[in-house]
């Protein structure tokens, strides 16, 4: 094998491609040599990031749907395969987060973390596998998180969204392995990106991140995609079931 990062003939899908951590990972993989499919739910919003990665001479194509409702995952894997073929890589990147304290949080708003986060990545991910286990190739990149195994207040839908997502990683893992599918999780450290404007915006806690975090400052895309060139590439053949955390020190320092 020439080069084991080489990405090339490969389709890699990620949801919540239009912007930020799913760009970023999503032009990592184009640039690693796949043909990229960017999911999300605002057309315009993946057009205008497809044309961005276009201009870089990547391969893109997009494919917008809900990735928590079941009939539209349906429909855009079906669309995929069509266009391209099956999805070899998939990243399971789009997610939400409403920070409010347990008791103030409606049922509604738990529910739609739980939707996006988990759901998200169980129907599109039942979706795909098909095609992985027939052609006995695939990886599925899961982005899980430090809210997982750490408590912080007013996140408490989210981390246990989170912490569903890391033990389906865990438990895919060893379900799919006979079949040579490869599901790990990235567990980015705190990054810059507009999901979490709002906290970016309070300086207090900016400059507590960038304390906490032996690197001394906040993540940026370009830090986390290439841990996904990684482990969509044959380089992480025997890597499974793993979570592996791009975080600058954060969860191994106290």
């Amino acid at each position: 094998m020439d080069n084991p990062f080489d990405l090339g003939e490969r389709i890699a899908l990620v949801t919540g491609g239009g912007s930020g951590l799913g760009l970023g990972i999503a032009r990592a993989l184009g640039r690693a040599g796949a043909q990229v499919v960017l999911n999300g739910r605002n057309a315009g919003k993946l057009d205008a990031a497809a044309a961005d990665l276009a201009r870089e001479g990547l391969a893109v194509s997009v494919q917008a749907f809900d990735v928590g409702d079941a009939a539209a995952v349906g429909a855009g894997i079906s669309a995929i395969e069509q266009r391209h073929g099956s999805v070899d890589i998939l990243v399971n990147n789009a997610g939400v987060n409403h920070r409010a304290a347990l008791d103030a949080m409606t049922l509604e708003a738990w529910r739609e973390v739980q939707a996006a986060n988990v759901e998200g990545p169980f129907l599109v991910t039942r979706a795909v596998l098909p095609g992985m286990k027939a052609r006995r190739r695939g990886k599925i990149i899961n982005l899980c998180s430090l809210a997982a195994d750490l408590g912080r207040p007013r996140i408490v839908a989210y981390a246990a969204s989170k912490g569903a997502l890391r033990m389906l990683t865990r438990a895919l893992a060893v379900e799919v392995a006979p079949f040579n599918v490869q599901v790990n999780g990235i567990v980015p450290g705190f990054v810059n990106t507009d999901m979490n404007a709002d906290v970016m915006a309070d300086p207090e806690f900016v400059a507590w991140v960038e304390r906490r975090t032996p690197a001394g400052r906040w993540a940026v895309p370009d830090d986390i995609a290439g841990g996904a060139v990684f482990l969509a590439s044959a380089a992480a053949d025997y890597v499974t079931g793993h979570l592996l955390h791009i975080d600058g020190g954060f969860a191994a320092s106290y």
